[in-house]
């Protein structure tokens, strides 16, 4: 069966690696080239210099709907798609005998949308997964194939990200193997459970100090990237690791109640949490206890 990918970031790889190594890849649609540093160098997407570097045929176009003819030359029976970034139109999504399906990293119908794996970790989900689902024209809504589940657990984005890159590169592997069969037994998804997340935006990731378990999911959700913040005395400084601290504490939302070599807790309405990795703007990540030892967060501080 002759495969066209679709897919742009790291995250993507291990799907497209997976699919080289079992079936014919004909093809790979990504991305433009961004500019990228300080220097501003035009750099692809990972995907599309992996397929370089093999020889693939890589369409990179700002409006893929618009080069349907170049899509259907390269010839593929089925396409997979997994972190494209565009929406692709009702003629390309016909043009593939075997259909285009879509390795979305959610149990759909939950958390449809751009931010799946942030939803689940915000949601305090005890599971999430890799939903394979035929791609049609409304968001995420198509019929499921297979899914692969995993725990969330404490992971923060970044470990989550790792986690499901690696499924879905075996969830496109099964993929392939059930439509290669035939005409594989598909499921509809229940519309009324139907949950929306949309794109992550630096408002979303300041940190409320109401509720310790919301701040903790919010925390992890951000780590590595946008990274959850809060202010002290003016100052943002970013938070990359946080956890629960089980011990009643007096204090206000917001305040600093210990900071030694094992954290900086902090009290929340509800709750505490105890921040292990911090940055402040401008800085290099440290541990708490590096913080703690230059003295730039001490006891009595307020965190807002």
């Amino acid at each position: 069966m002759k495969i066209v990918f679709a897919g742009s970031p790291e995250y993507a790889l291990p799907a497209l690696k997976a699919l080289c190594e079992r079936g014919q890849v004909v093809g790979v649609i990504t991305q433009p080239d961004k500019p990228v540093g300080r220097k501003k160098i035009l750099t692809p997407t990972p995907v599309k210099a992996f397929a370089q570097e093999r020889g693939i045929p890589v369409l990179d176009y700002p409006k893929i709907r618009e080069h349907v003819a170049e899509v259907e030359s390269l010839g593929g029976d089925v396409m997979i798609t997994c972190a494209y970034g565009q929406i692709l139109s009702k003629q390309i999504l016909l043009s593939f005998p075997r259909g285009v399906w879509n390795l979305h990293a959610s149990l759909l119908p939950k958390f449809r949308g751009a931010s799946p794996i942030q939803a689940a970790i915000l949601a305090g989900e005890k599971y999430t997964g890799v939903t394979v689902m035929r791609t049609e024209e409304a968001l995420d809504s198509g019929d499921i194939l297979l899914v692969k589940r995993c725990e969330v657990g404490d992971k923060t984005y970044g470990e989550l990200s790792q986690e499901l890159s690696r499924l879905s590169a075996e969830a496109a592997v099964e993929a392939l193997d059930y439509l290669e069969r035939g005409h594989p037994q598909v499921l509809m998804q229940d519309e009324a459970q139907a949950t929306y997340c949309k794109k992550i935006k630096k408002e979303d990731a300041r940190i409320s100090f109401a509720d310790a378990q919301n701040a903790v999911h919010l925390i992890n959700a951000m780590s590595p990237s946008p990274l959850a913040y809060c202010l002290l005395n003016g100052v943002q400084l970013n938070i990359y690791k946080a956890q629960l601290c089980e011990s009643p504490l007096e204090g206000a939302a917001g305040e600093v109640v210990r900071a030694d070599k094992n954290g900086i807790v902090v009290k929340c309405g509800e709750g505490a949490i105890n921040i292990l990795r911090a940055q402040f703007a401008g800085g290099k990540p440290l541990s708490a206890a590096d913080i703690v030892n230059g003295r730039k967060i001490k006891a009595g501080d307020i965190l807002d």
